[in-house]
């Protein structure tokens, strides 16, 4: 099994385990994600707690310390972390938050969208655009928007896999397919 999907099985248990016990998902996301952040921002913890040559129950234990340090982690959170440690598994965290992450979204009726274009949006532009993407979709639209100045002009709007590209560079290359076509 690749360790993406052992992430999202791991994210699917934490996921329902944490719904059925009542607790508060949004905080279960924040301390996981946050537990994640601490590991990643020290190396040498991060080199320690992922390497396949350190035994997992030292693993364990400094993982433990980390709860304790830390305080006031849920129950589903701290006792995943400590499996997840014995099970010499800490490497997939990062992949196991993106997964709970993407759950919490679809539970909370929640799409992820991104718009591209070629110049900054003014603010009640993004919010226009928020607002058509959450009526299209009947749920409520996460947007980031970026600027590549490569697209002309337009705008590529991304909606989970579905792409959107209303960009002058994508019109030019239909047309030119469209002439070589027709010269053919």
């Amino acid at each position: 099994m690749t360790s993406r999907a052992a992430a999202g099985r791991y994210a699917r248990a934490l996921f329902d385990v944490s719904k059925s016990e009542g607790a508060d998902l949004q905080r279960v996301e924040r301390e996981l994600s946050g537990f994640a952040e601490i590991i990643a921002g020290n190396d040498l913890l991060h080199r320690v707690l992922t390497n396949p040559a350190v035994p997992a129950p030292k693993k364990r234990a400094a993982v433990e310390q980390l709860i304790d340090r830390v305080g006031g982690l849920l129950g589903p959170v701290s006792k995943l972390l400590l499996m997840l440690a014995e099970r010499d598994r800490l490497a997939i965290l990062p992949d196991l938050v993106e997964g709970y992450r993407s759950r919490l979204r679809d539970h909370l009726k929640i799409v992820r969208a991104e718009v591209v274009t070629a110049a900054p949006l003014a603010a009640d532009r993004v919010d226009a655009l928020r607002e058509g993407l959450a009526r299209a979709t009947g749920r409520q639209v996460q947007l980031d928007t970026r600027v590549d100045e490569a697209i002309v002009g337009g705008a590529v709007a991304r909606l989970g896999s579905t792409v959107f590209d209303g960009s002058i560079t994508r019109q030019l290359e239909k047309m030119k397919e469209t002439l070589v076509s027709a010269a053919e």
